[in-house]
């Protein structure tokens, strides 16, 4: 896809506050509405990309969702997580997926795009207000403005954002955690 022809996002501030921030003790459901804890005590690097939402193609998009800076291209930007998910496992990274989405949605595209890792919902808006996380609002609905947090023994080390092109987001990603 050719992200040119769609409006660039701009660096706002809005996640200035981010890095070397503590994850909360907050757990969010998956694809399987089980309940996966994000404070951990694991060893490996969480790699938690926020997007606004994947499409469906059996539902239509928001009106002028293409004209939102920085809301399309969340399908392409998931499957490069997970074309890249054994590159990251390498580095001793974990990809979760957020999105302020339902489970069902989130179940259909998992499913459809054959996502192997966890893929949760924020509907609640638990953890978008715990972190203070970008979003904007379209038709009564919040989305998540599209970020990467990198997390290390549960403190934020690497903030991504904006991001764009998606599709191009992961070689950020895998090159950071080369580096680091």
């Amino acid at each position: 896809m050719n992200y040119n022809k769609f409006p660039r996002p701009i660096d706002d501030g809005k996640a200035n506050h981010l890095l070397n921030i503590s994850l909360p003790n907050i757990s969010l459901k998956n694809q399987q509405q089980n309940l996966l804890k994000l404070k951990r005590a694991d060893t490996f690097r969480l790699v938690l990309y926020f997007y606004p939402m994947t499409g469906n193609p059996n539902k239509l998009l928001p009106r002028n969702w293409d004209q939102i800076p920085g809301a399309t291209g969340c399908t392409s930007e998931t499957c490069s997580f997970r074309d890249n998910y054994e590159d990251l496992i390498k580095l001793n990274a974990i990809p979760i997926g957020i999105t302020t989405q339902e489970i069902g949605d989130i179940k259909e595209m998992t499913n459809r795009l054959l996502i192997q890792y966890d893929v949760l919902s924020d509907s609640q808006n638990i953890l978008l207000n715990a972190l203070k996380i970008p979003h904007f609002e379209k038709e009564r609905k919040i989305y998540f403005k599209r970020l990467t947090l990198i997390v290390e023994k549960n403190v934020v080390k690497k903030v991504f954002y904006p991001i764009f092109p998606p599709n191009k987001h992961i070689n950020e990603v895998l090159e950071w955690l080369k580096k680091n």
